[in-house]
């Protein structure tokens, strides 16, 4: 099974961090969370959502990266194993399971804070 993060779904993501940081505490499950030592929501350079936005790019990264050795292998490119276009490959795959298990998460944790009686 391929799966792969669209630049749609990496930008809508980024958007919706962006927006969430920006509309203030409160506004959405990540605008007010920040990482030991950062300087306030949102702020810093140990925000969480700077590290799950570096991490999206991260993901995205790996799978262009594979595509193009699989490009470049199936083309017969000189320099080109099999045995990395494979690795490249489960890099990708193993990326973006990962992030897939983060978003699943946060989508839980959220929907457990707004089910909670106020």
């Amino acid at each position: 099974m391929d799966l792969k993060l669209t630049p749609a779904m990496l930008s809508t993501l980024q958007n919706a961090l962006k927006t969430g940081a920006s509309a203030g505490a409160g506004a959405s499950p990540v605008s007010g969370i920040g990482a030991v030592g950062a300087t306030g929501p949102g702020q810093g350079a140990g925000s969480f959502s700077n590290a799950l936005g570096d991490a999206l790019k991260s993901v995205s990264q790996a799978q262009d990266a594979s595509s193009d050795l699989q490009r470049k292998f199936q083309s017969g490119a000189d320099g080109v194993s099999l045995e990395e276009t494979m690795i490249s490959m489960q890099k990708a795959q193993i990326g973006f399971q990962a992030a897939l298990a983060v978003r699943n998460r946060l989508v839980s944790a959220y929907t457990d804070i707004m089910n909670m009686s106020v």
